[in-house]
């Protein structure tokens, strides 16, 4: 394991797969003391309701601690710089899971921090949450090679990371999105450079029915991420044919999931009732940011 999950990039396939693995042996034990001693700090710039008590319970049942430090109490880069703020954390916990608006945020926190620093959500990448998604896809379809997955929306941070993890593991990806929010260049190529090892096969598109032909999973998000409320009558207009309805979930195959990181605007970018049908894996998705955290945790710590 890196000292530090910033990005996906981070891991390799073999990590990747490792970690998966040990997810699913864990979920079915109890609490541990593995942790016992152990403090996490969870340091937030934007409003958590998974991140933050997936990442508390996974200390909790490892045996450690976390401490939640909010905006206003740390005023990260304003109150105090961020090299400080990494370099006194140093001194008193054992890790950092760390949720900010920029992943510029991030990369100082780590180059100051003599302990592991993980991206809890930032502007660039969501890791945690790819990690959790492939390991619900895992538990889904069996072996994640030669998956197709179907990302509908906007090419925002957690679409970077779920390309990045699924270029990696040989998930075939495709990725539809309208002109102007696609992907951006630098992660596409990067995820490009992964898939040529791995045999995975990406197609980017502005067509979503193409894009959910025949796919094994189809994947959404929020059109308006945090920080875009300005943008949201513009995006809600842009992305009113990216909407994942009984149409387009009907292009996929008859035993497709659903899959979405939560929090959802329902009848917005998922039609109302999808959530909860049958094909929907969003809540044990969800469940499973838990599972795969207590793995990274253990291994940056244990």
């Amino acid at each position: 394991m890196p000292k530090h999950l910033l990005s996906i990039a981070d891991l390799s396939r073999r990590e990747i797969s490792e970690l998966i693995a040990e997810a699913i042996e864990l979920k079915h034990k109890g609490p541990s003391s593995l942790l016992a001693g152990k403090t996490l700090a969870l340091m937030f710039e934007k409003p958590s309701l998974r991140t933050r008590v997936s990442f508390e319970m996974a200390m909790r049942q490892l045996g450690g601690d976390a401490i939640y430090l909010s905006p206003a109490e740390v005023g990260l880069g304003k109150r105090e710089s961020i090299p400080d703020v990494a370099r006194v954390l140093s001194r008193y916990v054992n890790a950092i899971a760390a949720r900010t608006f920029s992943q510029d945020t991030l990369e100082v926190m780590a180059k100051y921090a003599s302990i592991p620093v993980v991206n809890a959500l930032s502007d660039l990448e969501h890791p945690c949450q790819a990690l959790a998604d492939l390991l619900t896809i895992c538990e889904k379809k069996g072996p994640l090679k030669g998956v197709t997955l179907a990302y509908i929306g906007d090419g925002n941070n957690v679409a970077n990371s779920l390309l990045l993890a699924a270029a990696l593991t040989g998930v075939n990806s495709r990725i539809a999105s309208p002109e102007g929010y696609a992907i951006q260049d630098r992660i596409r190529l990067l995820a490009e450079g992964y898939a040529r090892e791995s045999g995975a096969k990406i197609i980017y598109t502005v067509d979503p029915q193409m894009a959910a032909q025949g796919a094994d999973v189809l994947y959404t998000d929020v059109w308006t991420s945090m920080g875009q409320e300005a943008e949201a009558a513009e995006r809600r207009r842009v992305f009113a044919g990216y909407r994942i309805d009984s149409k387009l979930l009907s292009q996929a195959k008859k035993d497709v999931i659903l899959m979405h990181p939560l929090p959802a605007h329902r009848g917005e970018e998922v039609a109302d009732g999808i959530l909860d049908s049958p094909q929907s894996a969003v809540f044990d998705q969800a469940e499973n940011r838990l599972h795969i955290q207590k793995v990274l945790l253990a291994r940056l710590l244990g």
